[in-house]
C-alpha cells in the first residue's frame, strides 16, 4: 500500500485495502485484549495484597470488558461460512392480522435498525411499503458492513409476538406474525447468470415520503424470477433505471444464495450432519403481556429484559445461534 503506484489499478487497490481493514479487525482488538490482560495479570496480586477493595473492583470491572471482548472475538470467529463477512439485505414481511401484524413489523425493523447501529453498519432502506393504519407490510433494509449477514442469518425465520394490542378497544391479547428473511450481498467478481425471458419487471408508482418523484412517475421496480419464483422490489432511488439496478443485485445475491445453501446442505447431508433448521418455522416468541419473555424456539436462550431485546440488544440469541448451528 505504501508503493506510489498503488492506486493507479483503483480496483485493485481498494480490494487490496479491503483486505487489509479485515486483517486489522483481528489484529488490533486481539492485541488490545491481549495488552490489558497481561497488565491485569501484573497488577492483580498486588492489590489482593494491599486489600484495597475500592482498587480490587476496578480490576474486575476490567476484567468484565475483556472477557465481554474477547466473547466477541470468538464470536466472530463463529463466522466461517463462504457468505457470513459480506453485507447483507434483511427484508421483513408483516403476517395474517391486518394493522396489529403490520406494527409488528414495524417494532421489529427498529429492532433490527438498532442492532445494526450498534454494530456501525450503514443502514439503507431500500423498500418500503406502509401499513393501511399504522405500522409497514412490508420494509427491506440494506445493512453495509464486516460480518453483517453472518451475525443476522439467525434472525431468518418467523417471529412471534404476544400482546395487548393498542389497536384493540377490549384490550384483548393479540398475537401477531411478521417473516425476516436475510440475503448476503454478493461481490460484483461473482456472476450470476439471468436470462431476460426468465424475469418479469413491473414498475409501479412509489409510495411514502421521499420528495417530488414519489407518486409522479412509475420509478419503483419489481421484479420476478420465473423459474424460481423469488421477487425483489426497490423504490428508494429517485429514477427507474437505478431501482431496476438495484433490483438485479438483490436477484443476484438471492440466487447466489440459495445456490451456496444447496451446496452446504448436500455437503452436511454427506457428512452425516443431524441438526436441522426450517427457516420457514416459528423460531422466536416475544411475549409483552402476561409476563415478559423472549425465548428463541431453536436454540432455547431466553431473556425476560424484553425492552432491550427490543432496543437492539439481540447478541445472545445471535451467539446462542452460531455456537449450535454456526
Amino acid at each position: 500500500m505504501e508503493d506510489p503506484h498503488f492506486w493507479e489499478d483503483s480496483a485493485s487497490a481498494q480490494k487490496c485495502v479491503t483486505e487489509c481493514n479485515e486483517l486489522k479487525s483481528w489484529t488490533l482488538p486481539f492485541q488490545e485484549v491481549s495488552t490489558r490482560f497481561l497488565l491485569l495479570k501484573e497488577i492483580y496480586p498486588e492489590a489482593e495484597a494491599t486489600k484495597d477493595q475500592a482498587f480490587l473492583e476496578e480490576l474486575q470491572q476490567e476484567m468484565d470488558l475483556i472477557e465481554k471482548r474477547l466473547g466477541t472475538l470468538e464470536l466472530r470467529k463463529m463466522l466461517s461460512k463462504e457468505m457470513d463477512h459480506n453485507s447483507c439485505y434483511l427484508s421483513i414481511n408483516a403476517g395474517a392480522g391486518g394493522t396489529e401484524a403490520c406494527d409488528w413489523a414495524e417494532m421489529l425493523g427498529r429492532m433490527y435498525q438498532r442492532y445494526a447501529v450498534r454494530k456501525g453498519w450503514k443502514v439503507d432502506i431500500i423498500d418500503r411499503v406502509d401499513g393501511e393504519v399504522a405500522g409497514v407490510k412490508n420494509i427491506t433494509f440494506r445493512f453495509t458492513g464486516n460480518d453483517a449477514y453472518g451475525l443476522c442469518k439467525s434472525e431468518k425465520g418467523v417471529h412471534r409476538l404476544v400482546r395487548i394490542s393498542p389497536f384493540d378497544s377490549n384490550a384483548k391479547r393479540h398475537t401477531s406474525f411478521a417473516s425476516v428473511d436475510i440475503t448476503p450481498i454478493i461481490d460484483e467478481e461473482i456472476v450470476v447468470e439471468l436470462k431476460p425471458e426468465d424475469l418479469r419487471i413491473d414498475t409501479f408508482r412509489a409510495s411514502g415520503a421521499g420528495g417530488q418523484h414519489v407518486n409522479r412517475t412509475d420509478s419503483a421496480v419489481r421484479i420476478t424470477h420465473l423459474p424460481t419464483g423469488i421477487v425483489v422490489s426497490s423504490q428508494s432511488e429517485r429514477s427507474q433505471l437505478q431501482n431496476k439496478e438495484t433490483c438485479m443485485k438483490m436477484l443476484r445475491s438471492k440466487l447466489y444464495e440459495k445456490e451456496v445453501l444447496e451446496r452446504e446442505a448436500a455437503l452436511e447431508q454427506m457428512g452425516g450432519e443431524k441438526k436441522e433448521i426450517a427457516w420457514g418455522s416459528q423460531i422466536r416468541n416475544y411475549v409483552f403481556q402476561p409476563y415478559t419473555l423472549v425465548k428463541d424456539t431453536r436454540t432455547k436462550c431466553e431473556t425476560g429484559n424484553i425492552q432491550a431485546v427490543m432496543d437492539g440488544e439481540i447478541d445472545d440469541f445471535v451467539a446462542a445461534f452460531l455456537k449450535e448451528f454456526g
